[in-house]
């Protein structure tokens, strides 16, 4: 399978890739800064989309709610209604438990990444339940 645009722009000459761009921008928006997610989940993060839309690449749309999903894992729920608010928090819990519920998707490949890489809310992992076997 080949990718589309490097995420990182053209072996780095050219700056940051827009993919990266509209993740970075994503992330400051839910409240959580990029500098604290490692360059490598973001990597991973961008190419979950791409696989997700496999024929075009990922809306602009499509970068906010994501983000919000990785942000809520990454600081819990208290931080996360903080700035976001209880409607967003009640949003991206029952995202992860339709995840959860054996529906997989890009959502349970993010709960699943933030868990690999030790990212993951200790209260989130207690509230879910959660554990790499």
């Amino acid at each position: 399978m080949t990718r589309r645009n490097s995420s990182l722009g053209f072996f780095g000459l050219f700056g940051r890739s827009e993919d990266l761009r509209r993740l970075d921008a994503a992330l400051r928006s839910v409240d959580l800064h990029p500098a604290l997610v490692p360059e490598g989940v973001k990597l991973t993060i961008v190419n979950l989309m791409k696989d997700h839309w496999p024929d075009a690449e990922p809306p602009p749309e499509a970068y906010p709610p994501l983000a919000g999903l990785f942000a809520y894992c990454a600081v819990g729920p208290e931080a996360f209604a903080a700035v976001n608010g209880t409607d967003r928090v009640n949003d991206v819990e029952a995202r992860i438990e339709h995840a959860l519920d054996g529906n997989g998707g890009i959502d349970a490949q993010l709960v699943l990444l933030a868990l690999h890489a030790r990212l993951m809310h200790p209260e989130i992992i207690a509230r879910f339940e959660l554990s790499v076997e």
